[in-house]
């Protein structure tokens, strides 16, 4: 169990982020928590938006606030996987006049990598990042080149241009802890959009943490204990995902093509102790697993044919989920159906 001293550390280090990111970001909010909650959980985020939401100006911005190396990504139609993670290059001794392959490193080596329109690249180079993301390590030809630490993927998707495009499989998705949709600001973030970015720039976000701060503090969020019976809930939660298995309700069955795999409750567990750490907390509570099931959940779960046809979303199903699995350890020990659940 992580000592008082480490969660007021996690909870003011979250308070001076916040401070930093206010002088160049408005509003997201629901954005910046997830993020946060991801990268203290050694995570990694699909965040999704229509272009002009200021998604690589926020990563950025996080990056300077944090002390930590920085690198963007354009994925292209054309990028190739050496682009991305390095290739051998022949390098001349100009004493000796022999040659020695040395390896030249991508801007994947950084500590936190925006990989913009990653559904524009093809699977070749989804993969090499992919496999830097699980591995936190990249292969070029028989060697492996181990990354940096902490090490912290931003993906972003455009949901409103498709034309020309390679979208991850629901596999390579599944590698992402969090699925966050960025949205359109209120009238008076709007506002005050305007107003900043039309006039004298802003002050630069100052570094409030380094890269081992991160590090110490990613291991204190591991440290927060979780009791058995909250282990349980977000099992009732993903397990009822699962069209077709025993107990889950008819809707599902009905409306969900495909499930959540055991990655869910495993980003549920970590995700609900950093966010509980970062709101100052020594304990993870349902709230904080009710909270996080939208971003860990929608983009494992498959809506089928017929319902989408009908305009239900992930979102619409997980909900309805939430809504009616009890978070009291006797109404869900007694309930048949999730006794069902967990004896199947």
């Amino acid at each position: 169990m992580p000592t008082t001293s480490a969660i007021d550390r996690l909870h003011e280090a979250r308070d001076r982020i916040l401070e930093q990111l206010s002088r160049v970001i408005v509003g997201q909010a629901d954005v910046i928590e997830e993020l946060l909650i991801c990268l203290f959980s050694r995570g990694h985020c699909l965040l999704e938006g229509v272009p002009g939401l200021a998604k690589t100006l926020l990563v950025s911005t996080l990056a300077r606030s944090l002390d930590l190396s920085f690198s963007r990504i354009q994925f292209t139609p054309d990028l190739m996987p050496a682009d991305i993670v390095g290739t051998d290059v022949l390098e001349e001794d100009r004493a000796t006049g022999t040659r020695q392959p040395r390896f030249l490193e991508g801007p994947v080596f950084a500590n936190v990598v925006l990989a913009d329109e990653i559904n524009r690249t093809p699977p070749k180079t989804q993969a090499a990042l992919l496999e830097a993301m699980q591995e936190g390590q990249v292969s070029v030809g028989r060697v492996r080149h181990r990354l940096v630490d902490p090490f912290f993927v931003l993906a972003t998707q455009n949901p409103i241009e498709q034309e020309g495009t390679y979208p991850l499989p629901e596999a390579q998705q599944d590698r992402f802890m969090f699925k966050v949709f960025v949205r359109y600001p209120s009238f008076a973030e709007e506002f005050e959009i305007a107003r900043r970015t039309t006039g004298v720039p802003a002050d630069e976000p100052r570094p409030v943490l380094s890269a081992a701060d991160i590090v110490a503090l990613q291991r204190s969020v591991r440290e927060v204990p979780v009791s058995d019976h909250l282990i349980r809930y977000a099992l009732a939660i993903v397990r009822q995902t699962r069209a077709g298995e025993r107990g889950v309700p008819d809707f599902v069955s009905d409306q969900l093509a495909w499930g959540a795999g055991p990655r869910a409750v495993q980003y549920l567990v970590v995700g609900a102790k950093a966010r509980a750490v970062l709101q100052g907390r020594p304990h993870v509570s349902a709230d904080d697993i009710r909270a996080l099931a939208p971003p860990v959940l929608r983009h494992r779960v498959v809506v089928g044919f017929a319902a989408a046809s009908e305009g239900v979303t992930p979102d619409a199903v997980i909900a309805r989920i939430v809504e009616s699995t009890p978070a009291r350890e006797d109404e869900l020990s007694r309930d048949p159906r999730f006794q069902t659940i967990f004896a199947s």
